[in-house]
């Protein structure tokens, strides 16, 4: 038996690399470094001479373009890990995406159409990824997403976004209940804040980061490294017995209210 925090022999896909910066990078990173063999998922095609240099960083993984909204790209990622592995173990899901009027706007302001991309992007593609894993995961596994603390609070300048991530959150409960005795494990990571480029669309950003520093109890910035050894240890064996929780890498913040 591999040691409870080694990832040897486990598989697994991650979606929403965009950049050296972004969350699920320092999530490949983590679990490439654990032992765990990848399948990396990139959302638009003006991103891949950024991302395939990312790749061959980690061991070379297969990147495929993977765009959430197109069903057919999203299959064939999981299609890609039928053929390559015939199993999966695990999904790291961190794709997010807001209109910019509507993620500045009011939240009684939000158009129906922004909302609903909201939604889709952020929240029920998580789910359409979970059905596509499910028949893979004939031994278990484990399928993790990111959210934000704006998904409890109300967080100024996270508009729409708090109830779509509010919306995840509730979905990682659901799932973790119904996949649960499959002995697949559902999570939710909830960072603080990163300096990513997804991040940067939310208005007075700079400010946020600074205060995240200066209050949460730890007195400093989580790095895309923190959120991916937590999430290589949610993936780990020895978190077998923790599943449908929000687990929060936020040096604290959160517990300020």
């Amino acid at each position: 038996m591999n040691q409870p925090h080694s990832l040897k022999g486990k598989t697994g896909v991650v979606t929403g690399l965009a950049n050296a910066d972004s969350i699920a990078f320092g999530c490949a990173r983590a679990l490439h470094r654990a032992g765990a063999d990848l399948i990396l998922g990139y959302g638009h095609p003006k991103g891949e001479p950024h991302v395939r240099p990312l790749a061959e960083q980690l061991g070379d993984a297969p990147l495929l373009l993977c765009d959430v909204r197109d069903d057919a790209q999203t299959a064939a990622l999981f299609g890609a890990a039928a053929e390559r592995w015939g199993k999966l173990d695990f999904l790291i899901h961190s794709v997010a995406f807001a209109p910019r009027d509507d993620l500045h706007g009011r939240v009684v302001d939000s158009s129906r159409e922004g909302f609903l991309l909201a939604m889709d992007i952020s929240c029920h593609s998580f789910m359409r990824m979970a059905k596509l894993a499910e028949p893979l995961m004939q031994d278990g596994g484990c399928l993790i997403t990111m959210s934000y603390h704006g998904a409890e609070k109300v967080i100024d300048n996270y508009g729409i976004m708090g109830p779509v991530k509010a919306a995840l959150e509730s979905s990682v409960r659901y799932m973790a209940a119904e996949l649960g005795p499959e002995g697949i494990r559902v999570h939710a990571i909830s960072p603080g804040p990163v300096a990513t480029r997804a991040a940067s669309g939310i208005r007075d950003f700079d400010q946020l980061l600074a205060e995240a520093g200066e209050r949460s109890p730890t007195r400093r910035l989580v790095s895309i490294d923190d959120i991916g050894e937590t999430a290589a240890f949610l993936v780990s064996d020895a978190a077998r017995s923790i599943t449908g929780v929000t687990t929060y890498v936020d040096g604290g913040l959160h517990i300020r209210g």
